[in-house]
């Protein structure tokens, strides 16, 4: 659902619910899917990624791959499925919407690599799971303007705070085996951290009505 809501997001701001919803709603089902199996993906490429963090983490040591239950070979070719899947879905969208989801699929698939190298890998998600923002409304528009972009922006400090607070509960065994993370960054002060992203979070949203001229005593 945290992948899936920012495609609502930006198919909702860039839709002319003067034509109906019938576009609407079948876009809505083609991205709930969507986000779905690329979220599964992700799940798989990253606990075949992090087996071997997996097993000295207490919530995490019975994973299939990391318990040893689901061989690397098998995780892999569910995964490509999966891909296989999404694509299948995809391809019902414009031709710069598709090109702008292949575009993500690096950042996808090499997010689970930022935690062994930097304290931001929460912010490297967000521009990963907010992507679908800007999917949205190039399916609907079939460009990408500024309002979106303000609106991906202030997404990306939403996913900052709710995956900081998330890290939380592995933060003892994170800082054991040497995994990064913003909740380890910021495990002295978190309320002012969380504070600062939710606040920049509303600015940007606020930003985006405006810029679309959005005015609820109109």
């Amino acid at each position: 659902m945290l992948l899936f809501w920012p495609c609502a997001w930006g198919l909702t701001i860039g839709y002319n619910f003067q034509n109906g919803i019938e576009q609407f709603c079948f876009y809505l089902i083609l991205f709930f899917f969507g986000s779905v199996l690329m979220r599964s993906a992700g799940c798989i490429i990253n606990d075949i990624v992090d087996k071997d963090f997996d097993k000295n983490v207490e919530r995490t040591k019975n994973r299939p791959i990391a318990s040893g239950k689901i061989s690397v070979k098998v995780a892999f070719a569910y995964s490509t499925l999966l891909c296989f899947l999404a694509f299948l879905v995809l391809i019902n969208f414009n031709k710069l919407t598709i090109l702008l989801a292949i575009a993500s699929m690096p950042f996808a698939f090499t997010y689970p690599l930022m935690k062994r190298f930097t304290y931001w890998p929460q912010l490297f998600l967000g521009f990963t799971f907010n992507y679908g923002l800007l999917l949205g409304w190039s399916s609907i528009k079939g460009n990408i303007d500024f309002a979106p972009l303000i609106f991906y922006l202030g997404a990306i400090f939403w996913t900052l705070g709710y995956d900081t607070i998330y890290g939380f509960q592995d933060i003892e065994d994170d800082e054991i085996i040497g995994v990064k993370s913003t909740s380890i960054k910021f495990k002295e002060n978190p309320k002012t951290f969380l504070s600062i992203c939710y606040f920049l979070f509303f600015i940007f949203y606020i930003g985006m009505g405006y810029l679309m001229e959005l005015n609820i005593f109109l």
